[in-house]
């Protein structure tokens, strides 16, 4: 008798959602077990699949400059769900994949649900099931950066460590809080079509603020958040406590923002459309961690801000990640035990648009396996193949990593233009994910 296999996703995020409607829309039994709404994280509010926390961003969207915007491409032409719904849902964002959040998640939650060949589970899981490598059954765990903490004791068990480091998450204001008169509209460099609201500060007023955002009081650490800052998603207090000047070179900084009259501003602070009205806006790169009547303070010093309603304030939670070179093969499968695959970013991939690629990529080789196919194999020309290569290769400081142009494999002949070096790479990038699409 032909056996018939089965998966279980552990975890309703980006990562086991993509993973869970690959597996079912390709003709595996396929269970999602989430523990919301039995049990919600600090993060998590709503009851829907792939929910988003930080930022309702993907980043951008430019396929030939950014390598998110070539690794959303990547997995568009995969048949990526995750993308059709960004896309269904876009907001108004420059060149950037913004999406409305709440309907992002609800066209989530309708496919997954509509779909014949899922069911749905709520219910928590505080350890990794049995696993028979010879049995009909894959397991893909894929509960993120804020894992429960018997599943994630019981996981550091059996992987052999832990690491973590925080991640933060921006306010967000009224759009009739903002003073327009104080703030002008536009995409750095013209590119766009001028959806992001800027809001300048004087070389006074960018000084003031700094010496206010360096002596504001923050929330105090969990025993949970004691640990190491990842890099980007660096609160902003953090930043200016590195030098008086950091924010004005990296999240505020000027360049290619300009008045009417051509004259640059001292200092920007950009706020992105949150939502398809626009009725509400976030404070790009203002991630987080004083409490909430200081950032009111705080951040209220901003001219455009003065009188800013906050519909909500930034937070900080922990992430957690494993040691993924130690204990997953490049398709995202435990080494110890083929039919447990991990996905998302407790594997050490970091970003939204990143998480879910890993579950698309533990789905396509489980897939592929079932099917009696050679597991396709993604290399390091694509994007999607060099965060494989990210999470697998052996190193002792192993940290997450988002997708950029300097993990894949340089063009062998050298292309001094960034941007058609850039360009060049994803060309090959995508005619390596069409010949596999076709294989």
């Amino acid at each position: 008798m032909e056996k018939v296999y089965k998966a279980v996703v552990i975890g309703g995020g980006l990562a086991g959602s993509e993973a869970a409607y690959y597996l079912a829309t390709h003709g595996v039994k396929t269970t999602l077990v989430d523990m919301k709404p039995v049990k919600f994280t600090p993060a998590h509010e709503s009851e829907n699949f792939g929910e988003l926390v930080c930022s309702n961003s993907l980043k951008s969207n430019d396929i030939y400059a950014n390598a998110c915007g070539l690794l959303k491409e990547e997995m568009r032409r995969l048949g990526s769900m995750l993308m059709q719904a960004a896309d269904a849902t876009r907001v108004p964002a420059g060149a950037a994949l913004a999406v409305d959040r709440d309907k992002f998640s609800a066209y989530v939650t309708e496919k997954l649900r509509s779909c014949e060949n899922l069911t749905v589970r709520a219910e928590e899981i505080t350890s990794l099931p049995e696993v028979d490598e010879d049995g009909d059954t894959y397991i893909v765990v894929a509960t993120g950066p804020l894992t429960g903490d018997k599943l994630f004791d019981d996981i550091k068990q059996k992987t052999g460590g832990e690491l973590h480091f925080f991640d933060a998450s921006a306010p967000i204001v009224s759009a009739e809080s903002i003073d327009l008169s104080q703030a002008f509209t536009g995409d750095r460099y013209g590119k766009g079509t001028g959806d992001y609201i800027n809001c300048p500060m004087t070389k006074d007023e960018y000084y003031d603020f700094v010496d206010a955002l360096l002596s504001a009081e923050r929330a105090n650490l969990h025993e949970f958040e004691k640990g190491e800052i990842f890099e980007g998603c660096m609160p902003v207090e953090v930043m200016a406590s590195r030098g008086r000047d950091t924010l004005r070179f990296g999240t505020l900084k000027p360049v290619g923002l300009c008045y009417e009259d051509g004259t640059r501003p001292y200092a920007v602070l950009q706020l992105r459309k949150e939502n398809e009205q626009g009725t509400a806006y976030n404070l790009v790169g203002f991630q987080t961690n004083l409490k909430f009547p200081e950032q009111k303070r705080v951040f209220s010093m901003i001219p455009a801000l003065k009188n800013a309603e906050f519909l909500r304030y930034g937070v900080m939670h922990r992430n957690t990640f494993i040691h993924s070179p130690n204990v997953l093969t490049r398709q995202f499968a435990f080494k110890n035990n083929r039919k447990l695959f991990f996905a998302g970013q407790i594997t050490g991939v970091e970003g939204y648009v990143e998480s879910a690629a890993s579950g698309l990529l533990a789905a396509i080789a489980i897939v592929d396996e079932i099917q009696g196919k050679e597991i396709r194999r993604f290399d390091d020309t694509t994007v999607c193949g060099a965060l494989q290569t990210h999470i697998s290769t052996p190193t002792k400081d192993f940290q997450p990593m988002n997708a950029n142009f300097g993990i894949l494999t340089p063009m062998p002949v050298r292309i001094r233009d960034k941007k058609e070096r850039y360009k060049a790479m994803a060309v090959r990038a995508l005619e390596t994910i069409e010949k596999l699409c076709k294989d």
